[in-house]
């Protein structure tokens, strides 16, 4: 039953308290009416007979005797059906893309429901982002979330870009495929580059996009990533598709909550971020997955800028927690011209082991990635080593590694924004990469492996 109260005891910020309220549930939506607008809003706090609520558009004009508050008796909903795909909506999952509203078959609770541990099954098989760096050797499952940490000024929103408009699974599973895009507190120019780069490749007739500028309220940027993860999850276990979430910047999310934290009056955790922030990026990461009874799967990139480049930092460092890898932009590289400028040896995924190989990827693609990824590890010892003695003083297997480096760097690792390769010529180049060395330091190939393989392609 939807109450209505007349008056608030206290405006503080975007909050306002109602007292004397009976009946009020945690994450309820509220109706609150001033002289001049209506303006949606709910509740984040239950304090006796007392409710903190949360509006969304902010508080200005409104006066303590002449606001009344209606309490709606539900949490906030968003209206779904297979219409969403290619559609544009912004951080509150209303459409902003010219097109007219969503005629839902279903509204869902953007909260979602915690998924039985029991009924998930273990993610397998592989999705495609027809970049190198990432399908050799940070293979992307599907039901996993692998998140990007990069810096500043990187250029994390062209490799997003790149991945929502390149990214495939199989064949045959391919028309059950879909993207949820769901960007953050960016600015308008950058939304508009999105908006643009699939509009031109084709690309947003399978992805819906939820976008929240960094001129909107905060509260929006709290429920935008839970807007977008309700789409995926009905999308995935209502109409059994494979869809890929792509979250980014998930530290300007982290921001508002800290925001919206200090506007509540709670004891600060690290570096001012409340407390409870690791329960609370668990609770969108956890919904990533595959459940027994669903065909479909939600998988998750997370992307994230670290502050002044600081892994340590409590953002980064509880999404690594959560998460199942991760894949580091290199400043280094990205300066010296290199895209994307991928950080090979502190990234990882740790799911890759049994979604890729024969029957997923290529028989020989396990064996391959843990020789490039040795080889390269001593590529920065023959470097350091250069550096003190000179390159010419190197022995010949110092100067193989040298030029291994070069090669991967500029071959492997870099590759056009344009450029989608497939997972053959990936793995092909890998061991086009690894001939340049002798087969004597190829010490983690099986001989069978080697001989079918070294030097052929």
């Amino acid at each position: 039953m939807a109450l209505e109260y007349l008056g608030l005891s206290q405006i503080n910020g975007p909050l306002v308290a109602v007292e004397g309220v009976e009946g009020v549930a945690f994450e309820e939506m509220v109706e609150i009416r001033s002289e001049y607008e209506s303006r949606m809003g709910r509740v984040v706090a239950l304090e006796g007979d007392k409710a903190i609520l949360q509006v969304f558009n902010g508080t200005s004009g409104m006066g303590l005797g002449t606001t009344s508050t209606k309490f709606k008796g539900k949490p906030m909903e968003l209206p779904l059906s297979d219409e969403i795909v290619g559609r544009i909506f912004n951080g509150a999952g209303q459409p902003v893309d010219g097109l007219g509203k969503v005629y839902a078959t279903k509204f869902a609770d953007v909260n979602g429901s915690p998924i039985n541990p029991v009924s998930r099954t273990y993610p397998r098989n592989y999705i495609r982002t027809g970049i190198s760096s990432i399908d050799t050797l940070s293979t992307l499952i599907r039901g996993q979330k692998l998140p990007i940490f990069s810096g500043s000024g990187m250029s994390h929103n062209k490799l997003a870009a790149q991945i929502v408009r390149q990214a495939k699974i199989s064949e045959e599973e391919g028309t059950n495929f879909a993207i949820v895009f769901c960007a953050m507190g960016v600015t308008k120019d950058v939304a508009e580059y999105f908006r643009r780069s699939f509009e031109e490749s084709g690309a947003l007739s399978r992805v819906t996009m939820f976008l929240n500028l960094s001129s909107d309220p905060i509260v929006e940027r709290i429920l935008t990533p839970r807007c977008a993860l309700t789409a995926a999850e009905y999308l995935a276990f209502e109409h059994d598709m494979h869809i890929l979430v792509v979250l980014t910047d998930m530290t300007s999310y982290a921001e508002a909550l800290r925001e919206f934290s200090s506007s509540k009056g709670e004891i600060p955790g690290r570096k001012g971020y409340p407390g409870y922030l690791y329960s609370d990026l668990a609770s969108l990461y956890e919904r990533a997955g595959c459940i027994k009874t669903a065909k479909g799967s939600v998988t998750q990139i997370p992307i994230l800028t670290m502050p002044n480049d600081d892994i340590t930092h409590p953002v980064p460092d509880l999404t690594g927690y959560i998460t199942e890898g991760q894949i580091v932009l290199d400043r280094y590289l990205d300066q010296t011209g290199i895209y994307p400028p991928i950080s090979v040896l502190p990234s990882l995924s740790r799911l890759m082991k049994d979604g890729i190989g024969e029957g997923f990827t290529r028989r020989d693609h396990p064996d391959l990635y843990n020789q490039l990824f040795a080889s390269y590890a001593k590529v920065s010892d023959a470097r350091g080593l250069a550096s003190v003695i000179g390159e010419e003083e190197l022995g010949a297997t110092d100067k193989q590694y040298l030029e291994f480096g070069k090669n991967f760097e500029n071959m492997f690792l870099n590759q056009g924004f344009d450029e989608d390769r497939t997972i053959e010529e990936s793995l092909n180049l890998g061991w086009r990469l690894l001939s340049i060395l002798s087969k004597s330091e190829l010490d983690r190939l099986d001989e069978k492996v080697l001989e079918e393989h070294y030097g052929k392609h």
